[in-house]
């Protein structure tokens, strides 16, 4: 019998860990094809709320934010590629690359949601891939408009989301109920509203948990 999986993806789409989480739990739910059917919403947070609209540039940004050296900050994106692309995953860093604001992005993924899980998985997947392996700016309108058209999305009603401010008041909102909650940190993944996992865990580790959780709730 298949069972089923409710799975809150607490993330942001500038979190490197974040993109490593999402793929390696996705690869974990296909080796568990046929024994779990999932679901994932994907639930706001912003690592950079204070960003201004030009960004700040990578490297010097987490120098400054975590106290490390730009030695310390090329040896973890190092890091972050190799696990990366052991989940076929292209992380692209560069000198030149930027943290930028994200809240027009989750204002979109929520509209997204609204059209389906599948298309907001669609456009977290692109806006991840946007970001990540090519550079681009996730609080770019254009930017914005292509992805979600890319991913069967209308185009013209991305931009009207985006030029309205439309669910500015929900995102906000749900950002405050996960820190109420206790998040801190991200990816958070709640399983059936229940059990958490942390982290950009590997592949054999969400097989694990899942199969757990399943065997919790039949049990």
């Amino acid at each position: 019998m298949t069972r089923t999986l409710e799975i809150d993806f607490v993330s942001d789409v500038v979190c490197p860990w974040c993109a490593i989480g999402l793929h390696a739990l996705r690869q974990a739910l296909q080796q568990l094809e046929g024994e779990v059917s999932a679901t994932i919403r994907f639930r706001p947070f912003e690592l950079t709320p204070e960003m201004p609209a030009e960004g700040e540039f990578v490297i010097p940004y987490l120098c400054r934010k975590y106290g490390m050296s730009e030695e310390q900050v090329a040896r973890n994106q190092a890091y972050i590629t190799e696990r990366g692309a052991e989940l076929g995953f292209r992380f692209d860093f560069r000198t030149d690359s930027k943290k930028w604001n994200t809240f027009d992005a989750h204002r979109l993924l929520h509209w997204a949601a609204e059209q389906g899980a599948d298309k907001q998985l669609g456009l977290k997947l692109a806006l991840l891939e946007a970001y990540f392996s090519r550079n681009e700016n996730p609080a770019e309108r254009a930017v914005l408009c292509r992805l979600a058209e890319q991913v069967g999305l209308d185009a013209d009603a991305a931009g009207e989301v985006y030029d309205s401010g439309r669910y500015t008041d929900e995102v906000l909102a749900e950002e405050q109920l996960w820190v109420r909650q206790g998040v801190s940190s991200v990816p958070t993944i709640v399983f059936n509203e229940q059990y958490v996992v942390s982290g950009g865990q590997p592949v054999e580790t969400f097989v694990q948990v899942i199969q757990e959780v399943v065997s919790r709730e039949v049990g």
